[in-house]
């Protein structure tokens, strides 16, 4: 009887490392470097000190995956007060706010910005299912109610499209959108809510599929009326530091999603060329495929769920450990908390959008 008590010890001695496992390093070392305890996001990077929705947003979703409900509170309660004028449910959150001229701290730029408002509306709603809180899920559907009101266009020949904010993107002829605005998941998941989802889920993966000619998403790009996209341009149209989230959206696809296997082979460009080079291109030319530059560490980050060939994400996950990014490098830490995140296998999405987190289940702490 003794020694099966003893063994019983031992069991749960070995089994403690596991449980620690489970933390995620990476969010609580994000939290320390960019995260003020009122739950603003801060990039550092510039000398305004700025909060962007964006950040706001993503922060939102890493505190849902990481079971960080206190977190996920205070980064909620700063954007509404801040970003929203006290409410999600009457406004659209301000996409920028930082260190004003006249030495005050406030909104610095009104105009939304749709990807920073589409990951808000869906963390809350994720975290009213999950988090069995249904104040969570009532302000998420306001949320969502309000991009459909207040950020989508009708576009003469292709339909109804997420505009990217509500100012600026749209006249009488042409509209500009960017790819990486909308994740195909996250679009799969908004069509139980019906019009205009449903179309826009449609309408999200043409642009994703018609603006990729060489395998490489636009940073940005335009539709004008009775011409179509315009993909050649005075301007080269670029694939950089915008569209790198596209080729992370699509790899963290369910692979039961039937849109995955057809985006992975239009985008097989970023693919194709990250595997030859070992790096991933800091840029790429959108019509004639010639790159330009190695991508910071993000970019590889963004290359692990994307990536198909063993190999070749291994090279990346090797960089991303090796040079994990710092304290003033927000955008390649959130880049490296989305892709590491998922390649550790602390999240995942369904077939229907819906977050599938680890919480209280062993994970990997690292490979």
């Amino acid at each position: 009887m003794k020694g099966r008590w003893l063994l019983v010890a031992v069991l749960l001695m070995l089994a403690a490392p596991l449980r620690a496992a489970c933390t995620w390093p990476a969010w609580e070392q994000f939290k320390a470097n960019y995260i003020s305890e009122g739950g603003r996001v801060i990039d550092p990077s510039d000398a305004r000190q700025i909060t962007t929705s964006e950040g706001q947003s993503y922060a939102l979703f890493f505190a849902l995956a990481a079971n960080d409900r206190a977190t996920f509170d205070r980064l909620l309660g700063w954007t509404q007060d801040n970003l929203a004028e006290g409410s999600l449910k009457e406004h659209l959150p301000a996409w920028l706010w930082g260190h004003k001229e006249d030495n005050s701290w406030g909104v610095l730029d009104t105009n939304s910005a749709s990807d920073g408002d589409i990951w808000i509306a869906w963390s809350l709603l994720e975290a009213g299912r999950l988090w069995k809180h249904p104040e969570y899920t009532t302000l998420g559907s306001a949320v969502l109610a309000r991009i459909a009101r207040e950020e989508t266009v009708n576009v003469p020949g292709l339909g109804l499209m997420l505009l990217p904010g509500k100012v600026g993107f749209a006249d009488k002829t042409a509209w500009r959108f960017n790819p990486s605005y909308l994740p195909p998941q996250l679009a799969m998941y908004f069509t139980r809510f019906g019009l205009p989802w449903t179309t826009l889920r449609e309408t999200n993966l043409r642009l994703l599929r018609e603006t990729a000619p060489k395998g490489f998403s636009p940073d940005w790009v335009s539709w004008e009326k009775g011409k179509g996209w315009q993909l050649k341009t005075d301007k080269p149209l670029i694939s950089s530091y915008d569209a790198i989230r596209v080729y992370l959206w699509v790899g963290m696809m369910h692979d039961k999603d039937p849109q995955k296997g057809r985006l992975l082979a239009r985008l097989k460009g970023m693919a194709d060329r990250t595997t030859q080079h070992g790096l991933p291109p800091e840029k790429a030319n959108v019509m004639t495929g010639a790159v330009q530059g190695d991508g910071p560490v993000g970019f590889s980050a963004a290359m692990l769920p994307f990536l198909q060939d063993r190999d070749a994400q291994a090279l990346q996950r090797q960089r991303v450990e090796d040079n994990f990014p710092a304290k003033d490098a927000y955008y390649n830490f959130v880049l490296t908390l989305f892709g590491q995140g998922w390649d550790q296998y602390r999240y995942r999405f369904t077939a229907r959008g819906e977050l599938q987190p680890q919480w209280g289940q062993e994970c990997a702490s690292s490979h």
